[in-house]
């Protein structure tokens, strides 16, 4: 968080927090009431105020106001940066990714040191060429029979990044926030206002 949000959260700590507002699509923008924010401005504010509670709700902290954030698809959404780095929709840089998951669709899913993530679609040239079966790149065949499990089964697939090799693990989309531990539509709690 930014110093300005830690000196605005001292001055006012009961602020109520929003909900059903700020929203986050499976490309990584920003959404406000469903409307598409596009001021540079405003993500550059976004971004670095961006974190997860203790019960897996990802919010926007607006100097003393949080607002909670409804998930399109993962709290966070990664990109290549044109090189062998995966970044976050906030700017971050993936290095010690925990888990790798493919879902249903073909999509890869990490579960990272900022929290889960899913590669963006026009990306997954990037997890193919990272992605083996017995040690050798996988081919078509691979790829089928890794779709075709159950989710929370093992395939035989490997992720080679960030200087480590991954087992990755098949995972439905409706499966991913039980899994991997966040809410995609983060509602008040009892006794929250």
């Amino acid at each position: 968080m930014e110093a300005w949000v830690r000196r605005a959260l001292e001055k006012w700590p009961d602020v109520p927090a929003l909900f059903g507002w700020l929203g986050l699509d499976r490309r990584g923008r920003w959404r406000i009431r469903g409307e598409l924010i596009s001021r540079p401005q405003i993500i550059d504010t976004l971004n670095p105020n961006y974190a997860a509670d203790a019960h897996g709700r990802w919010f926007f902290q607006n100097g003393p106001q949080r607002g909670y954030v409804t998930l399109e698809s993962a709290p966070l959404i990664v990109r290549t940066d044109g090189a062998d780095r995966l970044l976050t929709h906030t700017g971050q840089v993936i290095q010690r990714p925990r888990a790798a998951y493919l879902d249903q669709h073909g999509a890869l899913w990490l579960d990272s040191e900022h929290g889960p993530a899913v590669l963006e679609g026009e990306d997954l040239q990037w997890a193919l060429a990272r992605l083996y079966a017995d040690d050798a790149p996988i081919e078509e065949d691979d790829l089928a029979a890794a779709l075709a499990l159950s989710s929370g089964a093992a395939s035989a697939l490997r992720l080679a990044f960030a200087d480590c090799t991954l087992p990755v693990a098949r995972l439905d989309t409706q499966d991913a926030p039980g899994q991997l531990g966040f809410v995609r539509d983060p509602q008040p709690l009892p006794g929250e206002a």
